[in-house]
């Protein structure tokens, strides 16, 4: 579904990435690890044309979109639950998620209906304002309307950050119900043994590259990996 090679990336004369890669088969489940500031975000909105890549090659479906417009790289099949949520606050919880509809091949298989069978919470809220949720109803907002692109593969970078245990709890049970329908799915989060309950495939990340790639079986076992790349 997703195939980075060798991608470099730079924010003016900051170079952030040194040829990462990265892949995510269909109906697969992702992680993607690693410290603050080393290249995660920067790696997602590469990805999706947000930041331009200086080099390398970005393969979504078969189909070489390397410096393609996000709008492309949208329509190509990705759906985005950003860093910091960015949900539009002066739109309702109900125009949020219209707002990015989209049928595609797949028949619309994600609706009003289904995102409020995942999140019965938006439904009750449904007629609220953006700017009036809790950052945990936010959240699911972000991560209802970016299913409501009915996307090929969803990417969701900080899944839980700053978000209450009883909600983060909620959000792990939506991603693991996700991957059991099917759902391919790219994760970026700091909780190793939540993302190893579902997740097939890790990559861990240091200064724009990747430094070890593994299953969960294979990251739980080895804590050399874990007490260096990944511990504050």
């Amino acid at each position: 579904m997703l195939l980075i090679e060798d991608m470099h990336a730079a924010y003016g004369e900051s170079r952030v990435l040194f040829g990462m890669n990265l892949r995510v088969d269909r109906g697969e489940a992702v992680a993607m690890l690693g410290r603050n500031g080393m290249g995660k975000t920067t790696t997602v909105n590469s990805m999706f044309g947000l930041v331009r890549p200086t080099q390398g090659r970005i393969n979504i479906d078969g189909h070489d979109l390397s410096g393609a417009a996000p709008y492309r790289i949208a329509r190509a099949g990705l759906g985005l639950v950003p860093e910091g949520r960015i949900i539009f606050p002066n739109l309702t919880v109900e125009e949020n998620l219209i707002a990015t509809a989209r049928s595609t091949d797949r028949k619309g298989k994600w609706t009003l209906k289904t995102i409020y069978g995942l999140f019965p919470r938006l439904e009750e809220r449904r007629r609220n304002m953006g700017d009036q949720l809790s950052g945990g109803e936010q959240q699911m907002l972000a991560i209802g309307r970016a299913l409501m692109t009915n996307p090929e593969l969803i990417v969701l970078d900080e899944a839980t950050e700053g978000l209450a245990p009883i909600i983060r709890d909620q959000i792990w049970s939506c991603l693991i119900h996700l991957k059991s329908e099917g759902e391919a799915i790219l994760v970026i989060d700091k909780n190793v043994d939540a993302l190893c309950r579902f997740t097939d495939r890790h990559y861990v990340v240091e200064k724009g590259r990747v430094v070890w790639e593994g299953s969960s079986e294979m990251l739980r076992a080895d804590t050399a990996i874990k007490d260096r790349y990944l511990k504050v």
